[in-house]
C-alpha cells in the first residue's frame, strides 16, 4: 500500500485517499486506470491554499469494496458524498478528470451545497461517452481478455505506454514507477480485476444524460480546463458545460494536452486552480 494512505469508512466501502495541505477542503477524483497517484503534483501546487483530498474510485486503488458493490458512476458519485460525511467535509472544492469529471459532475448535481467551486478536465459529459476509442478495449473487456492486459501492461513498460499513449502527449517520459503504482492495484489478484471489469461493465451515459436539468442549475462557481488533442474527448464538450452549467466562469483551452494533463501539465492546472480559488472563495496559507 503506497505510504500515507487513509480510509474513509463508507456505505460503499472503505475509500483510500491521502490528505496533504491546510486550508479549505479540495477534493480530487481521477479516472479509470488511475488512481490518486495521479494529483500528486497538482497537490504539491496548490496544498499552501487547500487540504487536499485525493480519493481511490470504487474499484482502483488501495480502496476495499465488497465483491458485489455497486462501481457505476452513479455509485461513485454517492460514495463521494459518503466521504464527506466520513470525514465531515461540509463543502469541497471539488476536481475532476475523465472519469473522475463525469462523476464529479453527478456529485454536484445532485448535492450542490456540497460545492464550493466546481473544476473540471477533459471528462465523460452527457452523451459523450463511451468514447469510439475506447471500444477495442471494452471489446477486449467483454471477451475476458483484461487478466491478460494487465499481465501485459505490468510485464512491459513499452506496452503500457503504447496503452496509456493516446491519453498523454508524452508517455515516454512517464517513469515505469509512475505506471506500476497505477496499474498494481488494479491486477494484484483476480478480484481486483474482477472489480474493474465490473467497473467497464457499468458503463453507461444515461447516468450523465439524467443530470443535465440539474446542471442547469448548478451556481456553484466552475471552471473547465481541457485539453485540446484528446482523441476520447474533444474541446466541444468543454464548451457544453460552460454553456449548460450557469455558474461556468471560464474554459482555459490547453493546445496540445491530451486527456490525462494533469499528469503531464501539472504546474498548469495547479496555476489555474490557485487563481480560480482566489478569485471565488476562502484559502489559507501555511505561517512561515
Amino acid at each position: 500500500m503506497p505510504p500515507g494512505v487513509k480510509f474513509a469508512f463508507t456505505d460503499d466501502g472503505d475509500i483510500a485517499y491521502v490528505d496533504h495541505g491546510e486550508g479549505p477542503p479540495a477534493l480530487f477524483v481521477h479516472g479509470v486506470f488511475l488512481n490518486s497517484h495521479l494529483w500528486r503534483h497538482v497537490i504539491e501546487g496548490v496544498a499552501d491554499v487547500r487540504r487536499c483530498i485525493a480519493v481511490d474510485l470504487l474499484a482502483h486503488g488501495a480502496t476495499r469494496i465488497a465483491a458485489d458493490q455497486d462501481v457505476s458512476f452513479d455509485a461513485q458519485a454517492r460514495m463521494l458524498e459518503g466521504v464527506c460525511r466520513a470525514l465531515g467535509l461540509e463543502q469541497v472544492d471539488l476536481v475532476g478528470n475523465d472519469s473522475g469529471g463525469g462523476i464529479a459532475q453527478i456529485f454536484a448535481a445532485r448535492h450542490p451545497d456540497r460545492i464550493r467551486t466546481l473544476t473540471l478536465t477533459n471528462s465523460d459529459v452527457h452523451d459523450n461517452w463511451p468514447p469510439p476509442a475506447l471500444g477495442p478495449l471494452l471489446r477486449a473487456v467483454a471477451q475476458g481478455r483484461l487478466a491478460d492486459i494487465g499481465r501485459g501492461l505490468l510485464a512491459d513498460v513499452g506496452f503500457a505506454r503504447r496503452f496509456f499513449g493516446p491519453g498523454l502527449e508524452h508517455p515516454e517520459r512517464i517513469s515505469p514507477e509512475t505506471f506500476h503504482a497505477y496499474l498494481a492495484p488494479l491486477f494484484a489478484n483476480a478480484e481486483a480485476t474482477a472489480n474493474l471489469e465490473r467497473f467497464f461493465a457499468s458503463i453507461d451515459c444515461r447516468q450523465t444524460v439524467a443530470i443535465e436539468p440539474l446542471l442547469k442549475r448548478l451556481m456553484a462557481p466552475t471552471l473547465v480546463v481541457w485539453g485540446t488533442d484528446d482523441i476520447f474527448f474533444p474541446l466541444k464538450w468543454a464548451y457544453w458545460l460552460r454553456d449548460t452549467i450557469p455558474g461556468c466562469r471560464e474554459v482555459i483551452a490547453l493546445k496540445g494536452a491530451r486527456l490525462f494533463f494533469p499528469e503531464e501539465r501539472p504546474e498548469t492546472l495547479a496555476s489555474a486552480l490557485r487563481d480560480h480559488w482566489q478569485a471565488t472563495g476562502p484559502s489559507a496559507r501555511r505561517s512561515a
